[in-house]
Parts: structure tokens; C-alpha cells; sequence
């Protein structure tokens, strides 16, 4: 009786482990399926749009639903068999709008990277659990495509589409999940040899890398700078062909659509072509900036009618601009890490490992442009259009000479100038400078510039005292007395020297004769600098306002007193020199000026009840 009512033992924590992580397995899987089918269902609502809108359909919806079917392989780098031609025999269809593998890619990238995004409540996957996963689920849903369009319009090679499907979707895989892992730099892999690996980590891989994308970059847009210029070029050939091929509206998007997935195949043609080796056009035609040698095959396409024809002019070898700003960017990629813009000699590479590392550069670009070159050509039929397209192993071999041949030279010569030495003016020859030291120098200089231009600011200030003495001296030698050339301010008249010596703007009598210039005060006058007007020369009035020492007054010279052109200020502004200006200036003028002013304010006069008073002003009704 307890074994039916007693409670059973609850699940352990390891098999809720278990579950979590069979649900985490089961949803990477279904994310991998989703993916594939999301690619699929897109390219069938687009031709099965284009297959409503057409008004002469050659099948029905499930013709339209197999050629989707096949396209959606053929973003996956695989090529399709047309089984019916005119000929009566299967043609291939090889070439590969690049622009369209970017979707499945794209598709694939994203699966794997939200599968390795941690959720609340469910266990973190492995990396390589996580690749395998969604590639198992994408892989399925593509081995069904697979078996659907065995018996439609456009069919595969069931050994190409065996090894080019899982390829693709593991790199796309594999790329996601090394994203969502943080894109981790680790070391170079163990199956590597030991030779190899120590040459690849003295040059520097990561650079090696980055400098070959850069050039492959350049390449492909150089290319398809080319191919805009030639098609615009030839844009009356292009128009004429896009109406030959399509009359309704419906068919004109379709064309319109696929020529822009083509776009990225027109680049690395053109690329290809800049580089030397240049493009097919069949199995008898070869296009390069030497001109087109044969007879080619093309069929009517508008992308097509951009292919220059006849011989080779001027402006064809000018193509080589391309790949030579390719190979110096490869060497200036590889500099930026060889030597940075503030590196010294000594934490820089060396010679042999700057161009190391800029060959390494090169070979990458070689890399990448041969294999873009591979994915972007491939047959279009049988007999003469069995090879459309850039030859991989031409191309591949053309960049790598051009940017080994470029970038190793450029890059040692701009190491050269980086670590150049400058030779100090005026010193020895052994005595050199260092880039970095020489930056410094700059700097120092430039501070110790900018500290004289404000001293030179302050010591300006008294520019305006030394051209008031000049004047003053001109003025005085006009006058012809002999106290001329020693006043410090021209002569003005007494009406403005009077406000100014009260605003203390202009030095008084006493300041005057304590700078040795009593006979500046003509007796009886009101001229004169600094005098006091209406003193009359008073002698006891100015020996009042006289500040010197009193061994100055009676003519005693020190001999360590040091000589001065001017009263400190100090002097001027105390107390006892401000009363006696004061008195000075109330005994020249016989009375005091204060008496002008009451002390006690005056009462207003009463207003006359008979003139009519203006009415108050109300203030407003918010203001209080």
C-alpha cells in the first residue's frame, strides 16, 4: 500500500542536464533546417510572382517551383544540367551569380551564431556542437531540393552536389560560430609543419591577412570600376540588347535582377582583365588589355556588351593603374604593422621580415583572387561555350606577381623612410636623430616658441611708454628747452592734462620734479607737464607734492641707487601723497570744490494745486 501512495523519487540534476541539452541539440538542428528553407521559400516567391505576371508562361507553377529549385542550388556553388536543349544533348550552366551565394551564406552565418547565444533556462552549446547541428538540419532540407528537382527543367551532378553543398554550409557554419564565439585569435594550428609555422609567426600572419584582403579588395573594386566605365561606354549595345531579350515588363525585372546578381562576376572579370591575363569568351576568344585575340562567342546579354572590342589603345594599358595601387596597398598594410608611425628603430621588424611579411601579403591576395576568379566563370553550354570566364590559375599567378613585385619593394622603401636619420645642423656627423627624437625636438622647440610669444605679449605692454618718451622728446626739442628731451609725455593742452592727472593717467608735478624734472613747471603758467593748473609754480606747493628722499631734495646722490625714469606705483596711490595732491590742489584754486555740493539735500518745492498733474501709471496685473 505505501508503493502506490508514497511519492516518486523526483529526476536527478543530471538528467535534466540531459534534456536541457537535447532540447539545445534539437533547436540548433530546427534553426540549420529554417535557414535552408527561408532561402528556398524566397527565390520560389520571386519566380512564382514572375511566373504570374509573365503573359506567355511556358509551364506551370511547378516548372516555376524547379527552376527556383535549381537556382537555390546554384547559390550553393553548384552546377546545373539543362537534360532538353536545341541540340538534343544536356548543356551545363556553371557560372555562379556570386551575388546570389550571399544569401544561403548570410542564411547559414546567422543560424549558427544565434545558436551559440546564451538563453536563460537552456544549456550552452559547444562550438562544434553547434556547426555540426545546424548543418545537419540545412544539409537535410538540401538533400530533399536535391531529390525534387531530379526530374525538372534544370537537374544537378549528384558527385558535385554531394561535395559542393556540405562545403559551403560548414565554412558558412563554421564562420558564424567562430563570430558568436568572440572571433578569437588563437595560434596556428598543430598539423601544420614546424618550418612552416615558425615562418608564418615570425612575418606575422595576422598582417600577412589583412594586407592580402586589402589587395584583393582593391583588385575587385578597381574591376568593377572597369566594368562600369565599359558599360557606360558601350550603353547603346547594352539598351539595345536588354529590349531584344525581354518585351514585357515582367521579363525585364527578371533580366534586370539577374544582371545585378551578376555585378560581383563583372568585378573580378574586370580585375582579371586589369591584371594581364584577362577573361574567355568560348573556347577560341581571350580578352586582355593587348586586345581580343580570336573570334569570340557572345551571346546576347547586356552585361555582355560591355567586352571591348578590336585593338588595344592607350587607354586599355592604363587598366595597369589597377593591380599597381593593389601592390602598394599591400605594402602599406604590412608597414602600418612592420613600423608604426611612432615606432623606433629598435621596435620595429626587420628588412628580411617586412618583406617577408609583405610576399606573405601577396600570396594571400594571389589566394583570394584566384579562388574569386574560380566562382566567377564556368561553362554555358557545350562546343565553343564550354568556358566563359577569368582562368583561376592565369589570375591568381598575375597577382601574385604584381603585388610581390610591388608591395616587397615599396614596403622596404617605406621602411627605409620611416626609420630614416636626420643629422642635427651644426653637430657632427655621429651625432644623428631618430624619427621619434626628432618628433620630440619639434615638440620642444614648438613649446619653447610658444613660451617667447608670451613673454614677448607681456614685455609689449610697454611699447606704448617707450613711444610716449619719443614723442615727448620730439616735442621738447621743437620747444628748444633744454627739459624736452627728458619729459615722458608730449605736451598737451591744460584744459585735457587737468581731467587726466585727476583719473591718474598722466603724472603729477611732484612725480615730475622726483624724476629730476622740477623746471617742467613754469612759473606763472599753466603749461607744462603734469603741472597743477592755476599753481603758479608755488616753490612751497611743489616741494609739498615732491616725493623723493630727502637726500635727493638736497642734491646728495647715492652712488648704489640704482637710477629709474619712474615713481613706483606704490608711491603715487599712498595716503599721505593723495592728501597733499589734495591741499595742492585746493591752495591753487582758493577753495574747496566740495562746497559746490549741500550737505543736506534740499526739501522738494510744493506742487501748484492749479497746473493739472498727470495720472499715476497702474503697474500690470500680474507684476506685484
Amino acid at each position: 500500500m505505501t508503493q502506490l501512495t508514497d511519492r516518486g523519487t523526483p529526476l536527478s540534476s543530471a538528467s535534466a542536464v540531459d534534456r536541457g541539452r537535447a532540447a539545445a541539440l534539437t533547436a540548433s538542428f530546427l534553426r540549420g533546417a529554417i535557414a535552408a528553407g527561408l532561402g528556398l521559400g524566397m527565390l520560389a516567391v520571386l519566380l512564382t510572382v514572375m511566373w504570374i505576371a509573365s503573359p506567355y508562361p511556358d509551364g506551370g507553377a511547378d516548372s516555376a517551383l524547379h527552376v527556383a529549385a535549381g537556382l537555390w542550388l546554384l547559390a550553393h556553388c553548384i552546377e546545373l544540367v539543362r537534360p532538353e536543349t536545341l541540340s538534343g544533348g544536356p548543356a551545363p550552366l556553371g557560372v555562379v551569380p556570386l551575388l546570389l551565394v550571399a544569401l544561403p551564406v548570410w542564411l547559414i552565418h546567422r543560424a549558427a551564431r544565434d545558436t551559440l547565444e546564451p538563453e536563460e533556462g537552456r544549456p550552452q552549446l559547444t562550438a562544434l556542437g553547434a556547426v555540426a547541428t545546424v548543418s545537419c538540419g540545412y544539409l537535410l532540407v538540401g538533400g530533399v531540393v536535391m531529390l525534387y528537382v531530379a526530374g525538372g527543367p534544370l537537374t544537378v551532378h549528384p558527385l558535385r552536389a554531394l561535395l559542393g553543398l556540405p562545403v559551403v554550409t560548414l565554412l558558412a557554419a563554421t564562420a558564424g560560430a567562430w563570430t558568436a564565439s568572440g572571433r578569437p585569435r588563437g595560434p596556428l594550428p598543430l598539423w601544420l609543419p614546424g618550418p612552416v609555422r615558425t615562418a608564418l609567426a615570425r612575418t606575422r600572419t595576422r598582417a600577412a591577412l589583412r594586407s592580402g584582403a586589402a589587395g584583393a579588395l582593391l583588385l575587385a573594386g578597381g574591376g568593377a570600376l572597369l566594368a562600369g566605365i565599359s558599360l557606360g561606354w558601350h550603353g547603346g549595345a547594352a539598351h539595345a540588347s536588354f529590349e531584344q531579350l525581354a518585351g514585357d515588363w515582367s521579363g525585364r525585372c527578371g533580366l534586370l535582377l539577374l544582371g545585378v546578381t551578376l555585378v560581383p562576376n563583372a568585378a573580378i572579370w574586370g580585375a582579371a582583365y586589369a591584371l594581364g591575363p584577362g577573361f574567355v569568351l568560348g573556347t577560341g576568344a581571350t580578352v586582355t588589355p593587348f586586345g581580343v585575340l580570336g573570334s569570340p562567342a557572345l551571346p546576347s546579354f547586356p552585361l555582355l556588351a560591355a567586352v571591348p572590342e578590336g585593338p588595344a589603345t592607350a587607354l586599355n594599358w592604363a587598366v595597369a593603374a589597377v593591380p599597381a595601387v593593389a601592390g602598394v596597398a599591400v605594402a602599406w598594410f604590412t608597414l602600418r604593422v612592420a613600423v608604426p608611425p611612432f615606432a623606433v628603430r629598435e621596435e620595429a621588424w626587420s628588412a628580411r621580415d617586412t618583406a617577408l611579411g609583405a610576399a606573405l601579403g601577396g600570396a594571400v591576395c594571389a589566394a583570394l583572387m584566384a579562388l574569386l576568379a574560380a566562382l566567377a566563370g564556368g561553362p554555358l553550354g557545350n562546343g565553343r561555350l564550354a568556358s566563359f570566364g577569368p582562368a583561376w590559375w592565369l589570375t591568381g599567378g598575375a597577382a601574385l606577381v604584381w603585388t610581390v613585385g610591388l608591395g616587397v619593394p615599396v614596403a622596404l622603401l617605406l621602411r627605409a623612410w620611416r626609420l630614416r636619420t636626420w643629422r642635427v645642423k651644426g653637430a657632427p656627423d655621429a651625432e644623428r636623430m631618430s624619427r621619434a627624437e626628432r618628433r620630440a625636438a619639434r615638440r620642444a622647440e614648438k613649446s619653447a616658441g610658444q613660451e617667447a610669444k608670451r613673454a614677448g605679449k607681456k614685455a609689449g605692454k610697454k611699447a606704448w611708454e617707450r613711444a610716449w618718451e619719443k614723442a615727448g622728446k620730439k616735442a621738447g626739442k621743437k620747444e628748444g628747452t633744454a627739459v624736452g628731451a627728458a619729459v615722458a609725455e608730449p605736451a598737451l593742452p591744460a584744459w585735457w592734462r587737468a581731467p587726466l592727472w585727476w583719473l591718474g593717467l598722466r603724472s603729477g608735478p611732484g612725480e615730475a620734479m622726483a624724476a629730476g624734472r622740477a623746471d617742467a613747471v613754469p612759473p606763472g603758467s599753466g603749461s607744462g607737464s603734469g603741472n597743477v593748473p592755476g599753481a603758479g609754480g608755488d616753490p612751497n606747493v611743489l616741494d609739498a607734492l615732491d616725493l623723493r628722499p630727502a637726500g635727493a631734495k638736497a642734491g646728495v646722490v647715492d652712488p648704489d641707487e640704482e637710477p629709474y625714469d619712474f615713481l613706483a606705483a606704490d608711491a603715487w596711490h599712498e595716503r599721505g601723497a593723495r592728501e597733499a595732491r589734495w591741499a595742492a590742489f585746493k591752495e591753487a584754486s582758493g577753495r574747496d570744490p566740495l562746497a559746490d555740493f549741500p550737505a543736506v539735500p534740499q526739501p522738494p518745492e510744493p506742487r501748484d494745486p492749479a497746473v493739472p498733474q498727470p495720472p499715476p501709471v497702474e503697474p500690470p496685473s500680474g507684476a506685484r
